[in-house]
């Protein structure tokens, strides 16, 4: 019995996606609409990491896990639960907490993934930049750019906490990760904060947040930048804006005034009492860390509440408003330079 046209035809599109799949081959008018949405859409959401949860777990892990060669760094990654099981906190950032235990030095090593250090507890702890030892005090922002040596040292009787952000995911999805041991345990003794003595005072350290323009492939030649100084511009700029309900400072290369990592911005924002932001959505992925006081967020629909020591994440355009009622300050981390450098920057208003 001859076949008709209709059977035909499907039996020859059963055949021709049989033959693609074997090939190895994607039909796109199949997956066109997959591939090309109409807005991004991250598998990461909205979520938040609570400090009465995860220091906790930190101490337990301190006592428990030591840090030598083969256990390189003590870090409670965080894993967003849209990732599948990713130690990611959105699809281009890495975010952590490091735990360092009295007397304790973490080896030295470097990689090709930039890394910021945002401080949380604890002192009497420095990390050694190539070279330089960085002397860590809450609310401090220390980085290590790509490819630069680091170890870090405890030498104090207590333990120390810090947020560690790195560009790991994106630098392993552009297939460019390497990494390599210190010939050393750790690095020679050597000055302390000598990067910081040689930029003391530049108001370049500081510029308004989502302007400054995109870095050079340049990392910042200032590797720490302190509490006082960033909590001091804050405070400026509140007086000089007060009934705004949000000022906000991005941590910039003084030698170039755009990001302090060509991968990696970091900026602070402070929260006026009892005022709610404007909601803005933008293209990238951010983690917030909880510096000061306590509130909560909206981040696409979904509510936040956070306290000091949490970290929360904002996915790529979903909408976001901030509220405290006794006022507070929040540290970012974004990828917004990779995204400027490539055109691809986008920030709006939401009604």
């Amino acid at each position: 019995m001859a076949m008709t046209p209709g059977a035909a035809a499907s039996a020859d599109f059963d055949s021709l996606y049989r033959d693609l799949r074997a090939a190895h081959l994607y039909p796109l008018w199949r997956i066109e609409r997959d591939l090309l949405p109409a807005h991004p859409k991250p598998r990461a959401i909205p979520w938040v990491w609570r400090a009465a949860e995860v220091y906790p777990l930190g101490e337990r892990a301190i006592r428990a896990v030591p840090v030598d060669r083969g256990g390189e760094r003590r870090v409670l990654g965080l894993g967003n639960p849209g990732l599948g099981g990713a130690p990611y906190a959105a699809g281009t950032l890495w975010g952590g907490l490091q735990c360092l235990g009295p007397g304790e030095t973490a080896p030295a090593h470097r990689h090709t993934p930039g890394a910021i250090r945002f401080v949380l507890t604890g002192s009497g702890v420095w990390t050694t930049v190539n070279g330089d030892r960085c002397d860590m005090r809450p609310g401090d922002l220390v980085l290590t750019p790509a490819w630069y040596w680091h170890d870090h040292t405890n030498s104090s009787d207590q333990n120390m906490f810090w947020f560690d952000g790195l560009d790991l995911p994106m630098v392993e999805a552009l297939d460019a990760i390497f990494y390599e041991q210190y010939p050393e345990y750790a690095q020679p003794a050597a000055e302390h904060n000598k990067s910081e003595q040689t930029f003391a005072g530049s108001p370049a350290r500081y510029a308004a947040a989502w302007t400054a323009s995109p870095s050079s492939s340049a990392p910042s030649p200032l590797l720490v930048y302190r509490w006082l100084d960033t909590s001091a511009e804050l405070t400026r700029l509140a007086s000089e804006r007060p009934r705004n309900a949000e000022v906000s400072v991005a941590f910039a290369n003084p030698a170039t005034g755009g990001s302090v990592l060509p991968t990696l911005a970091c900026s602070m924002h402070r929260l006026a009492p009892g005022l709610l932001t404007p909601a803005r959505r933008r293209t990238g992925n951010s983690i917030l860390v909880v510096f000061r006081g306590a509130g909560h967020s909206t981040v696409d629909g979904t509510r936040l509440d956070w306290a000091e020591g949490d970290m929360f994440v904002i996915p790529s355009w979903a909408p976001a408003a901030h509220w405290s009622g006794s006022g507070a300050d929040l540290f970012e981390l974004s990828d917004a330079p990779v995204l400027q450098a490539l055109g691809l920057y986008r920030e709006e208003p939401v009604p």
